[in-house]
């Protein structure tokens, strides 16, 4: 079948070189390109996986707060004291 196709220059410049690495004409190039990309798009859609869930862990007891050193120093004494 004879048809007239527009297409845009990336596509083409792509055809035409994938043409000089096969060795194949141009013909032959667009039908096997069409025909991948056919399949490709008629393929039944996979069912999305199983979403990934996270399971919250504890972590122990929370630090004190960082900001302050000599509370830090404070709260490390005292534990060491005990």
């Amino acid at each position: 079948m004879r048809t007239t196709v527009t297409l845009d220059r990336d596509v083409a410049a792509r055809l035409k070189g994938l043409r000089k690495r096969r060795d194949q004409t141009f013909k032959e190039v667009v039908n096997t390109a069409l025909r991948a990309g056919l399949d490709r798009l008629e393929a039944p859609t996979k069912k999305p996986a199983k979403p990934y869930t996270l399971h919250p862990v504890s972590l122990g007891p929370r630090l004190p707060n960082l900001d302050n050193i000599a509370e830090v120093l404070a709260a490390i004494e005292d534990e060491q004291t005990k």
